[in-house]
């Protein structure tokens, strides 16, 4: 794909005057080969393939951005879900001993993040796999670049209910064992429903079975510079030509990261995956999905019909990136991390936005609820049930839905909880009080819907 003169001065100035940003350049890596006969040296194969592989991969990536002048925030790596490479495990520390290498891997090659330390659950688990989920909460805690991520539910296989309410009692006992810094590990976890195996964002990133070696992919972030084409645009533009307007500047996203994403395969010697154009707010004001939709004409994020603009903001998104690359993959669309939001937290504080009208958005943006922080009194069973509704609409629309939420321990309802960095401050919000305890603890399985047989 060629970029001409023009294109890459454009885009250089969109990233001077309207936060365009590269959010990650992801190295994805097979640690297939990595498995012996020991978890020792399983951790230690691991460790040094992380490290060969990915040891230029941050100074490559700063020299393209410096050349380009397109600002990259993260560099991160994912592999292959750690809980397949784990068969010598004997004990929940022998799946420490693991993580521990994956993150001190991480740290050595300098990456902000390393996702894949996962499981596939969605229709039960290994003996191994129930050791790996058991290590989990500890291995969040003790690490600082590893990220985690656990799939309950799919469209062909259902919800594994029994692995929704494992998962919330794992939430619970991370938040726990991070209490003195608001939970933090559970802003390193991700319960997904039909995940994806080539997304470069965290926490939930991993490095599929039916991918390659290694390849790099890359996630572009433009919330700025839509929210400055929209609120620029007539006030009485139609909203189908509002549009048409996101799709345009979808396309040059989406272009943007290409050129970074090629260069730096190129320059790597690895092959180039896909683009995951995601709208990916940061806490910058400006670089806020929420101003975006609020700029439709709205007072705050929230009210009755965000959920249609959130749709149409969403389409258009992936329309353009698809329009721009052979090679869109991830979730592409439009992420709503409340921390992460600067508006967004406005929304929530002010008592516009609520964990249902987060729920009802996911069902039209990428993912799902993502970094939410609820009273740290919530119990596990509640937690798990909120998991079950998200799953239920990835599952029943046979889209990714996922779940990053912090039970904050000692916070309240209005409280704020600091996570800093990108991953910004959480408004403490409401939960629904009422009882569903009797439901989690039936266990079982919620099959398939019908849409599955479509063999």
């Amino acid at each position: 794909m060629e970029y001409s003169q023009a294109e890459i001065l454009q885009t250089v100035r969109m990233t001077e005057m309207e936060h365009l940003d590269v959010r990650t350049v992801t190295l994805g890596l097979s640690l297939r080969d990595c498995a012996g006969d020991s978890i020792e040296r399983t951790a230690e194969r691991v460790r040094a393939k992380i490290e060969r592989t990915a040891e230029r991969l941050v100074s490559t990536v700063d020299d393209i951005s410096g050349e380009l002048g397109i600002s990259v925030a993260n560099k991160r790596v994912s592999i292959t879900p750690a809980s397949h490479v784990a068969g010598g495990a004997q004990s929940v520390a022998d799946c420490l001993t693991l993580a521990r290498a994956i993150d001190e891997a991480a740290t050595r090659v300098g990456v902000d993040f390393l996702g894949g330390y996962s499981a596939l659950v969605q229709k039960g688990w290994t003996n191994v796999e129930d050791l790996f989920l058991a290590s989990i909460p500890e291995a969040l805690a003790t690490t600082k670049r590893l990220c985690s991520s656990v799939n309950v539910a799919t469209t062909r296989a259902g919800i594994n209910m029994d692995a929704v309410a494992r998962v919330g009692r794992l939430i619970k006992e991370a938040a726990e064992l991070t209490r003195d810094q608001g939970g933090l590990a559970c802003a390193k976890f991700v319960c997904f429903a039909n995940a994806v195996e080539d997304n470069p964002f965290m926490a939930g990133a991993f490095h599929g079975t039916g991918e390659g070696e290694a390849v790099i992919n890359v996630g572009v972030s433009g919330p700025g510079v839509v929210n400055h084409a929209v609120r620029h645009a007539p006030r009485d533009m139609p909203l189908h030509e509002l549009a048409e307007l996101i799709k345009k500047l979808s396309f040059k996203l989406a272009r943007a990261g290409e050129l970074v994403g090629r260069e730096a395969a190129r320059r790597l010697g690895l092959r180039f995956g896909i683009i995951d154009l995601s709208l990916a707010p940061t806490p910058l004001r400006g670089d806020s999905v929420a101003e975006i939709i609020e700029a439709f004409g709205f007072e705050r994020a929230g009210a009755p019909g965000t959920t249609a603009a959130l749709a149409l903001l969403t389409d258009a998104v992936k329309k353009g990136g698809a329009m721009a690359s052979s090679a869109v993959g991830g979730m592409s669309g439009a992420f709503i991390p409340v921390s992460e939001d600067a508006a967004m937290i406005d929304a929530a504080r002010v008592g516009a936005l609520s964990l249902e009208k987060l729920e009802a958005w996911t069902s039209v943006c990428s993912v799902g609820l993502d970094m939410i922080a609820v009273p740290g009194a919530t119990s596990a069973e509640t937690i798990a049930a909120i998991i079950a509704d998200e799953m239920a609409i990835g599952v029943m629309n046979t889209k990714t839905t996922a779940v990053r939420i912090i039970p904050a321990p000692g916070k309240v309802v209005g409280d704020m909880v600091e996570f800093g960095g990108l991953l910004g401050t959480a408004p403490v919000m409401a939960v629904n009080s009422f009882n569903c305890a009797d439901f989690i603890r039936r266990g079982g399985y919620i099959p398939a819907p019908i849409q599955s047989l479509r063999n």
